[in-house]
């Protein structure tokens, strides 16, 4: 059964197209089930495949020629990923479920032939380039202007703004999210990663356990985050 096309309406790459437009790439494309842990593509390798997410997380990571790994992305519903790299030599990452997930994958031979088709996807798909490339560019400005926990609060806000949800306590980061995981999304370490959080925790601007985090002051992030005073 082909699931109702409604759900590509808030995809930013299906922006604008009209009804019968969003049938047909739905028609054209495959949904399925990626279980927890699930690799979906490899680093390096040829694409063959466009994805979008309609639930759960996607972790996209790098590994560079020393070893060392590196957080790039986490997708959530609503989001392509994959999809640009039909237009270079490979995936340039790794993408894993990090929860159990739901997607709608096309081959890329399909997704071309739906872009000359329906040029506003092609568009689309352009404008999403340039957002990645202006966030890389923001990302590569604080690796090497800000100090280490300003970094760690702005990429804690980034995740609290794209997959946050109210509590009693304040926002919950709704995914599992280790400590490994920032330090490879802030370029640093898991001892600092996890010194810094101690502190917050200390002075009750975060909380939580393992993989799980809650920011009970916003505003107190916020202000780490800008390397403003933190007001008690």
């Amino acid at each position: 059964m082909t699931p109702d096309p409604s759900i590509l309406k808030s995809m930013r790459m299906f922006a604008h197209l009209e009804a019968d437009a969003l049938r047909q790439v739905m028609e054209r494309g495959q949904a399925r089930r990626v279980p927890k842990g699930t690799v979906v593509f490899k680093q390096g390798v040829t694409a063959t495949t466009c994805h979008a997410l309609v639930d759960g997380r996607i972790k996209i990571l790098q590994v560079g020629p020393d070893g060392q790994q590196v957080v790039v992305q986490f997708v959530g519903p609503g989001e392509m990923y994959g999809t640009l790299a039909m237009f270079l030599s490979g995936y340039p990452g790794d993408a894993v479920a990090v929860t159990d997930s739901v997607e709608v994958v096309w081959s890329v031979e399909t997704m071309r032939a739906l872009m000359l088709a329906q040029p506003q996807i092609a568009m689309n798909t352009l404008a999403m380039l340039g957002n990645r490339l202006e966030d890389l560019q923001t990302r590569i400005r604080q690796l090497s202007t800000q100090r280490v926990e300003r970094r760690v609060a702005y990429a804690l806000l980034r995740l609290a703004g794209q997959a946050g949800r109210e509590v009693a306590a304040g926002v919950e980061i709704d995914f599992p999210l280790t400590r490994q995981d920032l330090a490879e999304m802030t370029g640093t370490t898991l001892h600092t990663v996890s010194r810094i959080l101690s502190g917050w925790e200390g002075e009750g601007i975060v909380a939580g356990g393992r993989q799980h985090i809650v920011v009970t002051r916003p505003d107190a992030l916020v202000a780490l985050a800008e390397d403003l005073p933190v007001r008690a």
